[in-house]
């Protein structure tokens, strides 16, 4: 019994010791060997869309935005603009579905509008995998329990966006969110890419739709 109760107890450390390594260290080192590598493989995809949009948004190529990251740390995400900037005559934006573009709908359903988030990750404001960065309005709306989310760098895709995105409630996508974040490992992190990859190739439920646009939290829903 004493043999065996040892065993256990090497084997808790080993899993908590390597646990403790992936998320300190290797998982950083992973995001910058994965995002260099798509980088590279999708830079001809990247050019072209970055082409279409300089002559379709009048030399604006990108958007960017200050969202919360790690320990709700200001960053500037980037991706690609597939939207314009009009307002209706109060000067409020119009709604996502009246401003984008029809290039920008391409780029969307394809997923192409997140690559440049891939500089986030190396610039280590973002990781691969980890709850999406949300807004900044949204933090004080949080529970104590929400609030977890920000306890790792955001992702490019998490638990949240293979698990329904736009089709399930605010308050799922942060049970996700902290169900990732309780059981962060090397593992689950290959897992939620596979399942990425997979909607990305199928082009459903991981990019917002027209159809089913997300809605603003408001605390509740």
């Amino acid at each position: 019994m004493a043999i065996a109760s040892k065993t256990r107890i090497k084997r808790t450390f080993k899993t908590s010791f390597t646990l403790v390594m992936y998320r300190l260290i290797f998982k950083r080192l992973f995001d910058i060997l994965v995002a260099i590598m798509v980088l590279v493989v999708m830079f001809p995809i990247i050019f072209v869309a970055s082409l279409i949009l300089l002559f379709q948004n009048k030399g604006k190529v990108f958007f960017f935005q200050e969202r919360p990251g790690l320990h709700q740390k200001a960053f500037r995400i980037i991706k690609f603009k597939t939207m314009t900037d009009e307002k209706d005559n109060k000067g409020i934006l119009l709604p996502d579905n009246q401003r984008i573009t029809k290039a920008g709908k391409i780029i969307r359903r394809l997923s192409i509008d997140e690559l440049p988030q891939l500089i986030n990750v190396l610039n280590g404001d973002m990781s691969l995998v980890g709850p999406r960065p949300l807004l900044f309005k949204y933090i004080p709306l949080y529970s104590e329990a929400q609030q977890r989310r920000h306890n790792v760098r955001p992702g490019i895709t998490g638990w949240a966006q293979v698990n329904g995105r736009n089709s399930i409630s605010w308050t799922k996508k942060f049970e996700l969110d902290v169900f990732y974040v309780e059981h962060l490992s090397f593992q689950f992190d290959i897992k939620i890419l596979w399942k990425t990859f997979i909607k990305v190739i199928k082009t459903e439920g991981v990019n917002q739709s027209d159809a089913q646009p997300m809605q603003p939290f408001d605390g509740t829903n």
